[in-house]
C-alpha cells in the first residue's frame, strides 16, 4: 500500500530528514536551467565572455552552455524571447524509469504535467517530463542527456570567473514550510535553515537549503513573493576567481552588474558574488561550501536575528536582493501569477541588515 503524494511527510520540529515519498522519482541533482533573455548577443557577452561558460551548442535564438567540469551537454540554456523569465528548472533522475515515475507522481498530485519526447524539447536532452510543481514552478525531470567533450584540463579555454559547474537553484516562494515538505517528499535532505520564534509549537521558517548531491544544496528557498527565481548558483574552484570576476567587470566600467559582495555567507560558508545579467537575471558565483554526504547529516539552524546568517562578516543585504527576482512561465509560456509571502525575512530588524 502506498501513500498519496503530498500527504506522506511534513517537516519535523527538529528539521530531521524523514525520507522520500515511496512513489517519488529518484532525483540525482540540479542539472540545468533555461532562461528567456530579450537580447541574446548581450546575454552571450555576460554569460560566456564575462563569466566563462563554454558554448556547447548554438542555433538562432538558443545558446546551450556548460562549465569546464561538466560532462553533460549543458547546465544553462539561454533562449531568446520577448520577456525575460525562467522557462524551467531541470533535475536529472537516476534511471529512465524515474522519468515515468515523475509523470505518475505529479499527475497524482494534480499538477499540470507534460511529456516531452526526445527531439522535441531542449537540445541534447532525451525523454523528459515537465510539470508545474506544487510551488508553482516549471520543473523538468529527465535522465538521458548527451555527453560533452572533457574540458577539465583545457586551461587555455578558461576566462572570466572560470565557471566550473552549476551548483544550485534558489527560488522565491511564499510558504517555506510547504516547499520544505515538497522537497523532502522528493528525497532531499536539509543542510541549513533560517528560523525565528516558535509559533504554534513550530519554529518560524524563513529559508531552507536542501540537497541531493553531497554539497550544501541543490535548491534553496528564499521567503518572498513567488513563484519567482531568485538566482542560479554557479561554482568556481577558488575564491580568487570570484574576486577576478569582480575586477574584470570593474575594469570594463560594467560594475553596475555587481549587485552584492564579494563576501562570505554564514549559511553554507561559501564565498560569493551576486551579479545581474543584462535582463536582470541574478547569478551567484559560489565557492568553498562543504560536504553533506554522511548518513544522518544534521541540519544547522541560524537564528533570523543573527546578522551573520546572510553575510558572515555582518555586511548589510541590500533591498534589491530581498525584493527583486525573475518571473516564471507556465508550460505554455505564459507568466505565472505571484502570491505574497507568509513571512518576510527582510522585515526582521537585525543590525545593519533588516529592511523593515
Amino acid at each position: 500500500m502506498t501513500t498519496a503524494p503530498g500527504t506522506h511527510h511534513t517537516p519535523g520540529a527538529d528539521g530531521a530528514y524523514t525520507g522520500p515519498h515511496p512513489d517519488a522519482p529518484d532525483v540525482v541533482r540540479s542539472a540545468y536551467a533555461q532562461l528567456v533573455v530579450t537580447d541574446l548577443p548581450r546575454a552571450r557577452w555576460f554569460w560566456v565572455d564575462m563569466l566563462g561558460f563554454h558554448i556547447q551548442y548554438e542555433e538562432p535564438g538558443v545558446l546551450c552552455l556548460r562549465g569546464t567540469d561538466e560532462l553533460t551537454h549543458h547546465s544553462l540554456v539561454l533562449r531568446h524571447g520577448p520577456v525575460a523569465a525562467l522557462d524551467h528548472l531541470a533535475y536529472r533522475v537516476r534511471t529512465p524509469e524515474d522519468v515515468d515515475r515523475a509523470e505518475r507522481y505529479f499527475t497524482a498530485l494534480g499538477c499540470p504535467v507534460r511529456r516531452v519526447r526526445k527531439g522535441t524539447g531542449t537540445r541534447g536532452v532525451g525523454d523528459a517530463v515537465r510539470v508545474i510543481d506544487p510551488l508553482g514552478f516549471p520543473v523538468e525531470f529527465f535522465h538521458e542527456i548527451e555527453r560533452g567533450e572533457r574540458l577539465i584540463q583545457r586551461y587555455d579555454l578558461r576566462r572570466g570567473a572560470e565557471i566550473a559547474r552549476l551548483d544550485h537553484f534558489n527560488i522565491c516562494t511564499p510558504d517555506i514550510r510547504t516547499a520544505y515538505a515538497h522537497y523532502q517528499d522528493l528525497g532531499f535532505g536539509c543542510s541549513e535553515t533560517i528560523e525565528g520564534d516558535t509559533a504554534g509549537g513550530e519554529h518560524e521558517l524563513y529559508a531552507a537549503w536542501m540537497y541531493r548531491k553531497q554539497t550544501v544544496h541543490d535548491v534553496a528557498f528564499t521567503g518572498g513573493a513567488g513563484p519567482r527565481l531568485h538566482h542560479l548558483g554557479v561554482a568556481t574552484h577558488e575564491s580568487h576567481q570570484v574576486l577576478r570576476c569582480a575586477d574584470i567587470f570593474g575594469s570594463l566600467r560594467k560594475e553596475h552588474h555587481i549587485e552584492r559582495g564579494p563576501g562570505r555567507h554564514g549559511v553554507s560558508n561559501a564565498f560569493y558574488l551576486y551579479l545581474r545579467d543584462p535582463d536582470g537575471h541574478r547569478v551567484e558565483i559560489y565557492t568553498s561550501d562543504y560536504y553533506t554526504g554522511d548518513p544522518g547529516h544534521e541540519t544547522y539552524r541560524w537564528d533570523v536575528h543573527d546578522d551573520r546568517r546572510r553575510d558572515f562578516w555582518g555586511n548589510a543585504v541590500i533591498e534589491s536582493w530581498y525584493k527583486e527576482a525573475t518571473p516564471v512561465l507556465d508550460l505554455d509560456g505564459s507568466p505565472r501569477p505571484v502570491s505574497e509571502a507568509l513571512l518576510d525575512e527582510s522585515a526582521v530588524q537585525v543590525g545593519a541588515d533588516g529592511l523593515g
